[in-house]
């Protein structure tokens, strides 16, 4: 059984793709980059604000799909500079309590609006009897 998640204390979909998909517990989280929802506007400031508003957009999405961001069991992070890593470390542990989930850190050549990061992943909603 497939559902779509939505909620608009994360960006809205800016192309052909939903903010996540439900698939029994398994939630399919979209990349996520520093928009802020209300205006849409990339987030003032630079990497660290950017990644800080990145795992809000997250949080928001796994809240809408009945989890928190600690439900996720898999985060793919995307950056335009890879010297930035020990910054997503740093603002990650705010977010998320041990055991982290699996993670892969990519540097690539530009995102969506010229952003410096994005993140998606996947997460495991606990089984509700």
């Amino acid at each position: 059984m497939k559902s779509i998640i939505s909620t608009d204390q994360a960006p809205s979909a800016i192309g052909t793709y939903s903010q996540a998909v439900k698939v029994n517990n398994t939630v399919y989280l979209s990349g996520q980059i520093p928009l802020i929802p209300e205006t849409m506007a990339v987030v003032d400031g630079g990497f660290a604000e950017q990644t800080e508003q990145v795992f809000k957009n997250l949080s928001a999405v796994c809240e809408a799909a009945g989890g928190s961001i600690n439900d996720m069991v898999k985060v793919n992070i995307f950056m335009t500079d890879l010297s930035n890593f020990a910054t997503v470390n740093e603002i990650m542990a705010k977010y998320f309590q041990q055991p982290y989930p699996a993670r892969a850190a990519i540097q690539i050549s530009k995102l969506p609006k010229d952003v410096d990061i994005e993140i998606d992943g996947v997460m495991e909603l606990p089984n509700v009897n």
